[in-house]
């Protein structure tokens, strides 16, 4: 793979247009940038679980404000590879000019990497997985096995792309129409279902689209010549690897800040996980005159992730003719030199016995699982039967017109449900599980 193809300012939906072709102070890519951020999905992110319960006094992060922090990181990311570049190639800029807006491109993949995520963070992916091993076996005769394993392995990474590029009803028929490298950046697993699920692998851990879109996915890759590996898997776009170590270094740093709020790490705790990060011999000194435990920690908070951006940035740049080779097979915090990796090992294994085990969290996954499994089992026979009954009927009207693609096709009319589910925000999610079971009555 080579950079002058691996981005492209050419747009989905809009292939034959020349880019910029009325230019302004916006390039091609700071479009597909705030196209995003002005978008109805990105919004709807803000009423999305990202671990803990949405907020009542305590704030703490949701799906929104965190792809606005893992954009930002991103951006420095992309900044620091470019002047790396740069200094070692002088005439970059002439040779390779998109290059120079590689900081762009990875910010828009960060806004966007978390768009498919339905409510309730994993447990919503893991209940749509499971309505399909459980009440919703009875389609899979009617299926593709490739269609199937899309189905029983609910994948948010695909379906932000779907999101991105379905001409879903009434529409525009090009989706957002980004560029191609903005929606290649994204595709952390590009890989179909079937050949996913390889925890061994890094690109194949998950899958990158369903086969809805597996048309989308191939135009994507071949247009910026990215490298086959075999049948329905490729290898990543080079930028997948600092959009996910952005989202690495956030979500990891960000947690504790949040389990601090929530008392579920003490100060003591969180320093400890910290200050291994902060590479600053005076940070002990600075953070003595601060009385604000907050303030520390938001101190720390900052050192650790800067520390991260540098070091995750050299190890792109120094591993990057194997990346463009599709030879690099570990994720940029895996990389990293022994001291920060085991400091970010333990992060993770404190968040995972102590953060992502805690009662709040938990029980949030139990309801969203519970929510979630409700309303497909009440959405989907409805929406497929041959020989719909008046309440079933009452329920496809429920569907957005969107969402309604006006298939006979079995496996597409699922997706149209699962389009409209997975697009639900948890609040929206809970008041309509309650009105469709009876619990609560709609009032006007």
């Amino acid at each position: 793979m080579n950079w002058k193809q691996l981005i492209s300012a050419k747009r989905w939906g809009y292939e034959e247009r020349l880019s910029n072709e009325q230019f302004d102070a916006r390039s091609e890519f700071q479009r597909d940038y705030d196209r995003l951020i002005f978008s109805s999905p990105f919004r709807r992110l803000q009423n999305k679980t990202q671990v803990f319960p949405l907020p009542g006094a305590v704030f703490v992060h949701n799906r929104l404000t965190h792809s606005l922090e893992v954009a930002s990181v991103g951006r420095s990311l992309g900044r620091i590879f470019y002047n790396s570049y740069k200094k070692q190639n002088p005439l970059v800029d002439q040779d390779i000019p998109l290059l120079q807006e590689i900081d762009t491109i990875i910010a828009t993949a960060c806004l966007a990497h978390d768009l498919g995520n339905p409510a309730f963070g994993h447990s919503g992916e893991s209940a749509i997985s499971a309505y399909f091993t459980g009440k919703g076996l009875e389609y899979k005769s009617r299926l593709t096995e490739e269609q199937w394993a899309d189905l029983v392995s609910f994948e948010g990474n695909a379906n932000a792309l779907r999101i991105l590029t379905n001409n879903f009803n009434g529409k525009d028929k090009s989706g957002f129409a980004l560029t191609y490298s903005s929606l290649a950046a994204i595709i952390k697993y590009p890989c179909s279902a079937i050949k996913g699920g390889d925890k061994n692998r890094l690109h194949r851990k998950k899958y990158g689209y369903f086969q809805s879109d597996k048309e989308s996915f191939l135009k994507i890759v071949n247009e910026l010549a990215i490298l086959k590996e075999e049948e329905d898997v490729y290898k990543r776009h080079p930028l997948v690897f600092l959009v996910e170590a952005a989202d690495d270094i956030c979500y990891n740093i960000i947690d504790l800040e949040d389990a601090h709020r929530l008392a579920i790490l003490s100060y003591e705790e969180v320093e400890e996980l910290l200050l291994p990060l902060c590479k600053d011999d005076k940070l002990k000194a600075r953070l003595t005159q601060l009385k604000d435990e907050e303030s520390r920690i938001g101190l720390m908070r900052a050192k650790a992730i800067n520390t991260l951006i540098g070091a995750t940035s050299k190890v792109f740049f120094d591993e990057q003719e194997e990346i463009l080779a599709g030879n690099f097979s570990k994720s940029l915090i895996d990389a990293l030199d022994a001291d920060l990796h085991e400091a970010m090992l333990k992060i993770q294994e404190i968040s995972y016995k102590k953060i992502y085990n805690a009662s709040a969290v938990v029980e949030i996954e139990v309801a969203g699982y519970k929510v979630m499994e409700g309303i497909l089992e009440e959405f989907v026979p409805a929406y497929l039967a041959e020989k719909p009954n008046n309440l079933h009927k009452k329920l496809k009207a429920l569907m957005p017109i969107q969402f309604h693609s006006g298939s006979d096709d079995v496996y597409e009319r699922i997706r149209d449900v699962l389009d409209f589910v997975s697009s639900m925000t948890d609040l929206y999610a809970l008041q309509l599980y309650r009105k469709i079971k009876g619990i609560e009555i709609a009032t006007l």
